[in-house]
């Protein structure tokens, strides 16, 4: 009886075999797809070109208007919002989006311009010191801003506009753009990631709270960042009665 079943149960499975077979060709079609096109929308940044310098319109949304924001998104923490009126004021100076800026400097410094890095990046925008002229102070928020913008527009002309390969060029150094997320580092693919996040939250108005991508970069250490950015521009004031410490 037990032989009679295995082998109904055996003939079964051969008769609806070629309909398996195709259910799991499908599925693996449908899953290399989909797994081709997050490639592809990670590779584009998953948002359009902006303008560059002296172009025409552009858009950051398919159909979207041309993006000409009169402030900074309150997407960005209280250390970069403390910077607005100068992200403002270079924003016009340069012509850039200002909340391409707020990104950037969000993820390099959390508005620390005191801050340097172990491969010797400095300032708000995290430049290295080849990209300054002799002389130059390096963490003068100005010049820090002028050199790490100039960096950073030049990523956008050879990006085309693309604002997560620029900002994976700011990252990596302009040769990453033409070479493809497989031939990123880790650190290049997260900042891709968390920039293209950030800015696509800022321009929709989104608040610090309200951003995935901020929430990750936060808690995958920038929180440290901010605290310490913290602590230097808003700094507390010495109890009555209390001796300061040297």
């Amino acid at each position: 009886m037990e032989s009679t079943s295995a082998r109904g149960l055996y003939s079964l499975w051969q008769k609806f075999l070629p309909i398996q077979l195709m259910v799991i060709i499908a599925a693996a079609g449908l899953l290399v797809g989909v797994t081709g096109g997050l490639a592809l929308a990670l590779l584009n940044g998953g948002i359009e070109r902006v303008p560059l310098s002296g172009s025409g319109s552009g858009s950051v949304a398919a159909g979207a208007a041309p993006v000409a924001p009169t402030d900074l998104s309150p997407v960005f923490t209280p250390e970069v919002q403390y910077w607005k009126d100068y992200i403002m004021k270079w924003s016009r100076q340069y012509n850039i989006e200002p909340n391409i800026l707020g990104t950037v400097m969000q993820i390099e410094s959390c508005g620390h311009y005191l801050v340097g890095s172990s491969a010797g990046a400095q300032g708000l925008f995290q430049v290295m010191p080849f990209h300054f002229a002799e002389g130059e102070d390096m963490k003068d928020p100005d010049t820090n801003a002028r050199r790490g913008i100039e960096y950073l527009k030049g990523g956008l002309e050879l990006a085309d506009g693309n604002i997560g390969l620029a900002l994976a060029g700011y990252n990596g150094g302009w040769g990453v753009i033409p070479r493809g997320w497989a031939g990123w580092y880790n650190e290049t693919r997260r900042y891709y990631i968390w920039g293209a996040q950030i800015y696509m939250d800022a321009i929709a108005g989104k608040t610090t709270e309200e951003s995935a991508g901020l929430q990750d970069w936060l808690n995958s250490g920038g929180s440290i960042l901010c605290g310490q950015a913290n602590a230097i521009l808003f700094p507390q004031p010495t109890p009555t009665g209390a001796t300061a410490l040297p």
